[in-house]
């Protein structure tokens, strides 16, 4: 469906009803992100039992998919996006809902669960970051961006996703059957080069305002994800669980940046197990660690 929300035209998905789980993909992705695990989400929650008749909700993020692509790049600031997401849930009524958000997508949902507590139930987080402390550090990545923003409006989005794709954060997805890397292929080259621009200009980890100092903010409880094959997010896990109050983290094994996509099974296990562990009589898996 279509909503239009704060003057932009949003494409999103719900699967099911009743409370929402709400999925954010990352930066060059779309709802088609999630085709396989709500599938399998929607097969594991009913044994789980406790939570009852349950939603997904999928969006296309701005300058994503379906979604519209603003020419100005301050549209996509965090701040804004996040309002865009609230009014999302206000349109499909929901006050609450539980956000699970990878990379990008994992940026927008810790933002939303600081920002605005009362709108998260439970967060879930894979490969995410709660943005470069360091000044200088926060501007050579704002520059890195800007210039490949300008490389996507001038080379085009083809060349840009063979560029995108050669990064080494992507290494262990060469190991992926050749199927699941062209249907991901696909999904990246039906975006917009304005979308995908601006994207990086407005909501890049260089754009973003660091949230370190209020993570203690973040009221819902939360689950870490990172792949085991990815050093730098794995160290931004360990510097979050230090800082969040009440917090789970799992290092999925044989996976490297984008979990859910390299070791599908696993991750939706671990997402199901926390989501309903949240019930009365739970218990935690002994592959979460919980603080």
């Amino acid at each position: 469906m279509r909503l239009e929300v704060n003057g932009v035209g949003y494409h999103v998905e719900v699967h099911g009803d009743g409370p929402p789980l709400l999925l954010l993909h990352g930066f060059t992705g779309s709802v088609r992100t999630w085709d396989a695990h709500v599938l399998k989400v929607q097969a594991l929650a009913p044994a789980k039992g406790g939570w009852g008749g349950h939603s997904i909700v999928v969006v296309d993020l701005l300058g994503h998919g379906q979604t519209d692509a603003p020419t100005d790049s301050e549209r996509y600031r965090m701040e804004r996006a996040s309002d865009d997401i609230c009014a999302i849930l206000d349109t499909l009524g929901h006050s609450r809902a539980a956000v699970l958000g990878y990379s990008m997508g994992g940026r927008l949902a810790l933002h939303m669960a600081h920002k605005c507590p009362e709108r998260v139930a439970a967060l879930v987080l894979e490969s995410a970051s709660p943005g470069i402390a360091d000044p200088m550090e926060r501007h050579k990545r704002a520059a890195h961006d800007a210039d490949l923003a300008m490389f996507i409006e001038r080379e085009g989005v083809p060349a840009f996703v063979r560029r995108w794709e050669a990064n080494p954060i992507f290494e262990t997805q060469r190991l992926l059957p050749e199927q699941a890397r062209s249907a991901l292929q696909a999904q990246r080259l039906q975006n917009s080069s304005v979308g995908l621009a601006n994207s990086l200009r407005g909501m890049g980890v260089g754009a973003q305002e660091p949230c370190w100092d209020r993570l203690d903010a973040v009221t819902a409880p939360t689950l870490l994800l990172a792949g085991e094959h990815d050093p730098r997010y794995r160290a931004l896990l360990e510097g979050m669980w230090d800082r969040l109050p009440r917090v789970g983290a799992a290092v999925i094994p044989d996976a490297g940046h984008a979990v859910h996509l390299e070791q599908p099974d696993g991750y939706v296990n671990r997402v199901v197990e926390f989501l309903w562990g949240q019930l009365p009589g739970w218990n935690s898996r002994e592959e979460i660690e919980w603080r």
